[in-house]
């Protein structure tokens, strides 16, 4: 018995869409009108006959449990084009010309609106801790003259005159096949079977109009640079006075004079004297909660990493964790000195055998103490 999966080149698995795609691929390439080889010809029956079975469900069942529902292990009765259960012409014809002579029926007017962007500009504490803010959008909105009919008051949409309702125009072509009746979009409704004698005055017959208007956005705490926000059903309505799009809120955080963001993290600088952060000091910091106290202790490095925790920014989708903020001691040495700073200065490095500092780490392991070793033990 053949095997009509192997035939198709399709699983065993395959579904009708499947198998329907794979007989229409077939069937372009072994037509003996495109292909006048013998041999095609022959594979086209078979590809025919194959259809024949695996798109009927009880032929494809009994195909299945072993039997050949066609008895005959070959084309079928009056092959290609007849037998029971089998598509006929209509196939070839969809195989070959994509469905064209098939109606496709009037479409509608009414149709789903485009999305809109907008951006919104905040400053730090606002991504931080959120806010609500008015925005002002310009979109398509239904028209309130017509209602989004399209049509002057008192008047209607009338069936299209060209098409007679049908959406679509018939014309008849030449092919090997024959005469072939293929359908295009009617030009004078443009495929919505309808047409508008006397259009809206205020929207021309498009069902809308642009306006500006206000809307309320509430953005929640711990949003970032670049991240949308949506709101269902404000964007721009439709042609035909169709549903509207969505509206999308670009959140565009504005730089902030002291904070650089990371996520939920903050960092800022703050630069000392050299004798403050030797000898420690309390500094006041401003915050994104207010003003608190630093603690610099005796002896930070410049470089130096002093972290807050819990004063950064909430996070996102729990605003009752935030981030920490990282200060980054920053040590400022003097450029000009008095005289009696400098001998102030001069006194202290002879204190701490200062007086003459050498390249390297204590101890002699810098990069010249190690180049000297290296001589020395030659």
């Amino acid at each position: 018995m053949p095997d009509y999966y192997a035939m198709l080149g399709v699983e065993r698995s395959a579904d009708d869409a499947e198998i329907k795609k794979a007989y229409r691929k077939l069937a372009r390439e072994l037509h003996p009108d495109v292909n006048p080889d013998p041999g095609a010809q022959e594979r086209f029956k078979e590809i025919g006959a194959a259809y024949a079975v695996l798109s009927d469900p009880e032929k494809r069942r009994m195909h299945d449990l072993g039997a050949d529902p066609l008895g005959n292990g070959g084309g079928g009765a009056g092959g290609p084009f007849g037998g029971a259960g089998f598509g006929g012409l209509g196939d070839i014809m969809d195989a070959f010309f994509g469905g064209a002579g098939t109606s496709r029926g009037p479409r509608s007017r009414v149709r789903q609106g485009n999305d809109a962007l907008i951006r919104l500009d905040l400053d730090l504490a606002e991504t931080a801790f959120g806010v609500t803010k008015d925005i002002t959008v310009d979109t398509a909105v239904r028209c309130d003259v017509c209602s989004g009919r399209g049509a002057a008051p008192g008047t209607s949409a009338q069936t299209c005159g060209t098409c007679r309702g049908r959406g679509e125009i018939q014309q008849v072509a030449r092919s090997f096949l024959g005469q072939v009746m293929t359908s295009r979009p009617c030009p004078a409704c443009a495929g919505t079977g309808e047409v508008i004698p006397s259009p809206c005055p205020a929207c021309s017959g498009e069902g809308r109009v642009r306006a500006r208007r206000t809307l309320t956005v509430r953005v929640p705490s711990g949003v970032e640079d670049g991240m949308r926000i949506r709101l269902p059903g404000e964007g721009e309505v439709g042609p035909g006075g169709g549903p509207a799009g969505d509206l999308y809120v670009q959140i565009a955080e504005r730089e902030h004079p002291v904070f650089v963001r990371d996520g939920a993290d903050l960092h800022c600088e703050v630069t000392l004297p050299m004798t403050a952060v030797a000898l420690g000091c309390v500094v006041p910091l401003q915050t994104l909660d207010g003003e608190e106290t630093l603690e610099v202790r005796p002896g930070t490095q410049p470089g130096h990493v002093i972290t807050l925790r819990n004063r950064g920014v909430p996070h996102l989708r729990d605003e009752h964790r935030r981030g920490d903020l990282s200060v980054h001691v920053k040590v400022e040495v003097p450029t000009r000195l008095d005289e009696e700073q400098e001998r102030l200065l001069r006194q202290l490095a002879v204190l701490r055998g200062e007086e003459k500092p050498a390249a390297g780490r204590p101890g002699g392991h810098g990069l010249f103490g190690r180049l000297r070793d290296a001589f020395d033990g030659r």
